[in-house]
């Protein structure tokens, strides 16, 4: 495994990341909400890329993982300045992204900021929109109110024995940063995953977004059985492959 190193960024908070020297495109991994780098799909496709002589990048949002900084203070904009920052500042030539849950709309989101440099993309159990489509709809009025009062909410996490925080300022930033309102043209090929039996985001979502998409080539995999982590060997197998596909042409 890599060496993580640090990215500086202008508020004096760093960005932890790793990367792999070789061949473009480059693979970058966006990992999800409270994810980190460290996850098996990330470390999987390190491996291959390493094997096979490509360049990858993984790193760490704000307040995630190795990265400085709170959680709390994290927005759907905020993240995305870092994946822009990173991928501009420690990448050159054509890029996969390769987005899982909310790096789904992080991906989505640098995709659209960054056209000229896609050559793929990869969505697994992509969310974007989450915070409005999700989260919000989720709540029951007294969650929504204590939220908007608060400013925080906690709810229990099945993936960690910390707590979740959804916090107000989540939600409203989020609000600039909506794509599934509207029409999203994208300059390459994109690749979507979903599990059947993914218990955060519904399988047909990713049915919406690829109808959402103007691009090349758009492929949505269902999976039956498939959880949201999608994390299994024959999960990890389908997404190097598909990923090695995009990455060859």
């Amino acid at each position: 495994m890599d060496r993580v190193e640090r990215l500086q960024r202008p508020d004096g908070n760093t960005v932890a990341y790793a990367k792999t020297d070789g061949r473009t495109p480059t693979v970058v991994f966006l990992g999800g909400f409270r994810s980190d780098m460290t996850g098996t799909k990330a470390i999987a496709l390190e491996a291959r890329a390493r094997a096979s002589g490509r360049a990858f990048l993984r790193f760490d949002y704000l307040g995630h993982g190795q990265s400085s900084g709170r959680f709390e203070d994290g927005t759907i904009g905020r993240w995305l300045d870092d994946s822009l920052a990173t991928i501009d500042q420690l990448t050159t030539g054509k890029l996969v992204l390769v987005g899982s849950s909310m790096g789904g709309w992080l991906s989505l989101l640098v995709a659209r900021a960054r056209p000229d440099r896609l050559a793929g993309l990869v969505l697994i159990a992509a969310a974007p929109d989450f915070t409005e489509r999700m989260l919000l709809k989720g709540l029951s009025p007294e969650d929504r109110l204590a939220l908007e009062r608060d400013g925080r909410l906690e709810r229990p996490s099945q993936y960690s024995p910390e707590p979740s925080v959804f916090t107000w300022k989540l939600i409203e930033e989020g609000r600039r940063h909506l794509l599934l309102d509207k029409k999203l043209a994208l300059p390459c090929p994109v690749r979507l995953l979903h599990g059947q039996s993914d218990p955060d985001v519904p399988w047909d979502y990713s049915l919406k977004i690829a109808a959402h998409l103007e691009a090349p080539e758009v492929i949505t995999t269902l999976i039956k059985g498939g959880d949201h982590r999608l994390s299994t060997p024959a999960d990890i197998a389908r997404l190097i492959a598909t990923v090695e596909e995009l990455s060859a042409s």
